[in-house]
């Protein structure tokens, strides 16, 4: 009992000794060594005497030939399969029921087409109705400042003639008071119906002297039908000289008006007036016959 105390029943045994154990392998290796070689002996031996012996008959007797050795059949060549041509499928026999399924389901398809197109459409023309409606408002927002641009600048332009009318009234008002109080000193001749303190046109005499100075100038050798009249407006600085000029009436003679106008540049100064005025502008008539 203490002995299987000590040993308990699931434990493997003890190792033996590893010299004991590589004794047996050697035996056993030895042993297999002796087997084979007594049975190559063995197979030797008797290859030797069928070698060797002879037999000897009375008769003489031919030996059978030697048995042929038939070479092994060649291996049978290897199979190819063909492929196996599946027939083309038959297409499934469709009932009355399918047809009529498959056409409803169409419909249905068509008709979700029809209403989605058609629920784009009300889309794009509400969004365009959207836009013309900003189009307008912003059309109409322009007008109104248009218009009411228009109208301050006819409330500017009003104001500025109204300005303008005082202007005129109060300088005509201030010119008819040094008017009347310089009544005293006028200048006229007692018939006179004015009321400047001097005459502001030219004198009779000074048509005739204008004449005298710018008739020298003019050269014209054309012989023309008539006698054409070119009027011209000549604009003078306070001491007569000639500033500006132009042709206000042309005497439908081209060469005539030139002439004139080049005369008046060689001029250069017009005279006084006898009272030592410069009267400006004034229109001067020129007729080659004069």
């Amino acid at each position: 009992m203490p002995a299987v105390a000590e040993r308990p029943e699931f434990t493997p045994p003890p190792e033996g000794s590893l010299l004991r154990s590589l004794s047996f392998a050697i035996v056993a290796h030895l042993l297999l060594v002796l087997a084979l070689s007594l049975g190559v002996q063995w197979k030797r031996d008797d290859n030797t005497l069928a070698v060797e012996a002879e037999l000897w008959s009375p008769t003489a007797q031919e030996a059978a030939p030697k048995p042929v050795e038939t070479p092994p059949p060649p291996p049978p060549p290897p199979v190819v399969e063909k492929p196996v041509v599946q027939p083309p499928p038959t297409p499934p026999v469709r009932s009355d029921a399918d047809i009529a399924l498959e056409r409803e389901q169409e419909r249905k398809a068509q008709e979700k087409a029809r209403q989605e197109e058609a629920e784009r459409q009300r889309k794009l023309a509400a969004q365009r109705k959207r836009q013309d409606e900003l189009a307008r408002q912003e059309q109409a927002k322009k007008d109104q400042a248009k218009k009411l641009a228009e109208e301050r600048k006819r409330e500017d332009q009003a104001k500025a003639k109204r300005q303008q009318d005082e202007e005129r009234l109060a300088k005509l008002h201030e010119e008819n008071l040094r008017r009347i109080q310089g009544l005293a000193g006028a200048t006229g001749s007692p018939g006179a119906t004015g009321t400047a303190l001097r005459s502001s046109g030219p004198s009779d005499s000074y048509a005739g002297r204008i004449r005298a100075r710018v008739k020298p100038n003019i050269v014209f050798t054309d012989d023309v039908p008539g006698n054409p009249m070119a009027v011209v407006e000549v604009r003078l600085a306070p001491d007569g000289t000639i500033i500006g000029k132009r042709v206000s009436k042309s005497s439908g003679v081209k060469s005539w008006d030139d002439a004139v106008l080049r005369a008046l540049d060689r001029t250069e100064v017009l005279p006084r007036d006898v009272d030592g005025r410069v009267h400006t502008p004034m229109e001067l008539v020129f007729r080659p016959r004069d």
